[in-house]
C-alpha cells in the first residue's frame, strides 16, 4: 500500500489563517499610506473635518466656506496662537514639555498638552474625545505634518475645520454667522471672542458671550500684543 505524501495528510485550514494574519498585520501600512496620500492631497485641497463628515452621513447641515489665510484678518490668528499655543512657531507639531508634565501629573491627556498641529491632525484624521490612544497617533502625524504642510498651512487648516457653533466650521463661516461679516473684517476683540470658545463652542458662544467667555476674550487680548513676536511664522 503506498505512503501518503505529507502534502496529503497536511491540514488544510492553515492557509486561511495565515492570510487572515497576513491582512491584519498589512492593515497597519495601508493606513499609513492612506494618511500620507491625503496628507499630500490636503497640502493643496482644504479638507474636511471628521465632524463634518459626521454630520454630511447623517444628513445634517455643515456652514463652511474655505478661505486661504490672507482672507483672514491676521488678529483671528494671532488670538488663536495666543489662547491655544504660544510655541506654534517654536515647536515642531508637538509640545513635548507640556506632555511630559502631562504624564507626571497621571492625568489624562488635556487640551493644555496640545498643540494646535495636534488638534488639527485630530479634527481632519482622527476622533473627538480624550484617550492615550489618539494622542498616540497625533503625535507621529502631528511632526510629519508639521514639516509636510509648514506653519501657515497648518494653521490655514485649522482656522478652516475649527468648530465654532453647531454645524459651524472654519473662521469665514463662524464670522458671518456670529458677527455679520467676512473673516477678513474681523477685529481683535471678535477674534480674541472666537478664540475663546474653542474649548468648548457648543456651549460656549462667541456671538452671545457669557462673563467667562468675555473675561477670557478680555485676558486674551491682552495677551496679544506681546505674543506678536511669537507669530512671525504666520506671517509672508
Amino acid at each position: 500500500m503506498p505512503e501518503s505524501s505529507p502534502s496529503a495528510t497536511r491540514p488544510r485550514g492553515g492557509a486561511p489563517f495565515r492570510r487572515a494574519v497576513g491582512l491584519v498585520l498589512l492593515l497597519p501600512a495601508i493606513l499609513v499610506v492612506l494618511t500620507l496620500t491625503l496628507a499630500l492631497v490636503y497640502s493643496a485641497v482644504m479638507p474636511p473635518s471628521t465632524l463634518m463628515l459626521g454630520r454630511w452621513l447623517t444628513l445634517q447641515p455643515v456652514d463652511r466656506q474655505a478661505v486661504p489665510l490672507t482672507r483672514i484678518a491676521p488678529a483671528l490668528p494671532l488670538a488663536v496662537l495666543t489662547s491655544e499655543d504660544q510655541r506654534f512657531c517654536l515647536d515642531n507639531g508637538v509640545d513635548f514639555g507640556a506632555l511630559r508634565e502631562a504624564v507626571e501629573d497621571d492625568e489624562a491627556p488635556s487640551r493644555g498638552a496640545s498643540t494646535i498641529a495636534m488638534q488639527t491632525v485630530k479634527n481632519v484624521f482622527l476622533w473627538p474625545g480624550r484617550s492615550y490612544l489618539r494622542k498616540a497617533l497625533e503625535i507621529p502625524l502631528a511632526l510629519v505634518l508639521d514639516a509636510l504642510w509648514g506653519k501657515r498651512r497648518m494653521m490655514e487648516i485649522y482656522l478652516n475645520v475649527a468648530e465654532w457653533g453647531d454645524g459651524i466650521y472654519g473662521a469665514q463661516a463662524a464670522s458671518r454667522h456670529w458677527f455679520g461679516k467676512d473673516a477678513s473684517a474681523l477685529t481683535r476683540n471678535e477674534a480674541a471672542l472666537l478664540a475663546a470658545v474653542l474649548p468648548n463652542p457648543i456651549l460656549r458662544s462667541a456671538g452671545r458671550p457669557s462673563p467667562v467667555v468675555r473675561r477670557r476674550a478680555a485676558r486674551i487680548q491682552g495677551l496679544m500684543g506681546r505674543t506678536e513676536s511669537l507669530a512671525a511664522c504666520l506671517r509672508r
